[in-house]
């Protein structure tokens, strides 16, 4: 057999299924993992009579492939990355690629990036999202590193790649270090918010206006068929349509307790660090983490008491409200994300295609959507777009649906259901269409116990001000303040 066009670390089912689909699109795989026993199983299993090169060292890895080598490692992020690439670089020559195709933090890819040049290496951190069905049949990738890589892997990534509908890829080059780990973050940040979202919505559903779970199947369905058109959408269609082996629904008897992998908190702190109001995805994992205070809630569900949920008014017609408040509070949370990608880029220098991004979300990865369309027309249309929802038509969207998501949020929390993402999405827009918020008072504040200073809506902006409010203080001021 010749030698292989990629090698691959890392035989759990995504490393697994990612051989397989490149394997099918012609290219030779070879493959390695810390437990050899796991290469021969796959070799004898899954992967037999294939174009797949099992080995049981990292030595005989890269001998088996050609020059530039090019070892993708689907390995646990943090350290395990680190460790391979330490026994990686004694075999590898100058120019050889190695690929980091797990879940990273940004900061991670970054160093290495750097760590590898500087040996005369290439690096690529890369997003990979789609689970396990995505990786096998086309999965959305991410790739950001070292740009002299990507002329080696892109006919890799782009042919095994999920594809929008004229064939496009959902794949091309992010930036450089690490942009491909920084966009695969927000993208699991929004998949959080968009889950929450889609949770909060069942809530209200089963618990205000408590529709039975065939009617709510029935409604996700149609709603699957329309604008929120969505693989998470669908996933929550069959999921309230399963039954367990007693024939009642087994979505019901799930233990309420959420579980996480750290990407959502990872995106919540780069948007502190950067200035990013990410709201929604905020209250996302704050949902998740207040979920797993399980024996606490109940203590406390025996203590507390609020209102009983009771819905008076026209159920279908309530129904029709929550999906436009879905669909608005889905919006903020895509436009929350776009800006903390937009002042990332700011900070680091990278040169991010908002349009292309989004097309590499319409197809493979979780947040796929047919919203994701209107998405790139929008950055077509305005490349410097600074928030989606000054684009014309979300303006559109979010404005008509503006009526349906206030009685929506009333409602809920009139009757005390928990909708921490369908309120706070609706904060912002009312915070962001705010030409004067009261941010003056609490400068007015910061000034009088901090002498923090202020600026002045009648002076030119840079401008700086302390007033001794009391008559007691001083003329010296603090450090101006920064946003």
């Amino acid at each position: 057999m010749s030698k292989a066009d990629i090698g691959l670390i890392g035989l759990a089912v995504m490393g697994e299924n990612l051989v397989l689909n490149m394997e099918s699109h012609g290219f030779t795989v070879a493959v390695f993992n810390r437990t050899v026993d796991k290469v021969k199983a796959f070799v004898e299993g899954s992967g037999k009579g294939k174009n797949i090169i099992g080995t049981t060292s990292i030595e005989e890895l890269v001998a088996n492939l050609k020059s530039p080598r090019k070892i993708m490692l689907m390995v646990k992020a943090g350290k395990p990355v680190d460790d391979f690439i330490e026994l990686l670089i004694p075999h590898l020559d100058k120019g050889d690629i190695i690929i980091d195709g797990g879940n990273s933090h940004f900061p991670d890819s970054i160093r290495r990036t750097k760590y590898l040049e500087e040996k005369g290496f290439l690096f690529i951190g890369t997003g990979v999202s789609g689970g396990e069905e995505g990786a096998l049949k086309g999965p959305s990738i991410m790739p950001g590193g070292s740009p002299a890589a990507w002329l080696f892997v892109k006919p890799i990534f782009q042919s095994i790649a999920a594809k929008v509908e004229d064939g496009t890829p959902c794949c091309d080059w992010v930036g450089e270090n690490g942009a491909g780990h920084f966009v695969k973050m927000v993208h699991n940040g929004i998949e959080y918010g968009d889950m929450q979202l889609i949770c909060e919505a069942y809530q209200i559903m089963k618990d205000l206006l408590g529709m039975s779970y065939e009617e709510m199947y029935q409604v996700f369905k149609e709603w699957n068929e329309g604008e929120l058109n969505s693989y998470l959408i669908e996933i929550t269609r069959d999921i309230l349509a399963y039954k367990d082996e007693d024939g009642n629904p087994l979505v019901d008897k799930i233990l309420d307790t959420a579980g996480q992998k750290g990407t959502g908190k990872w995106t919540v702190l780069a948007s502190l660090d950067y200035g990013a109001p990410l709201t929604l995805i905020g209250e996302a994992v704050y949902g998740r983490t207040l979920s797993a205070q399980k024996d606490e809630r109940v203590e406390a569900s025996k203590i507390l008491s609020g209102p009983k949920p009771k819905f008076n008014g026209d159920k279908k017609q309530f129904v029709d409200d929550l999906m436009k408040a879905l669909y608005a509070s889905k919006l903020v949370s895509y436009a929350q994300g776009y800006v903390l990608m937009k002042y990332a880029a700011q900070e680091f220098g990278w040169k991010l295609d908002n349009g292309g991004i989004a097309l590499m979300w319409r197809g493979g990865c979780i947040i796929r959507s047919i919203f994701l369309g209107k998405i790139k027309e929008a950055f077509d249309k305005n490349p410097n777009l600074t928030n989606l929802l000054l684009d014309p038509f979300f303006k559109e969207k979010i404005e008509s649906s503006q009526a349906a998501w206030r009685r929506v949020v009333s409602e809920s929390v009139m009757n005390g259901i928990w909708i921490p993402a369908l309120s706070t999405a609706l904060n912002y827009f009312d915070g962001f269409r705010n030409g004067r918020l009261p941010a003056n008072l609490l400068q007015a504040q910061r000034d009088y116990f901090g002498a923090h200073t202020y600026e002045r809506v009648d002076k030119p902006r840079g401008e700086f001000f302390h007033t001794n409010w009391t008559g007691k203080g001083g003329v010296t001021a603090s450090t101006t303040y920064s946003v």
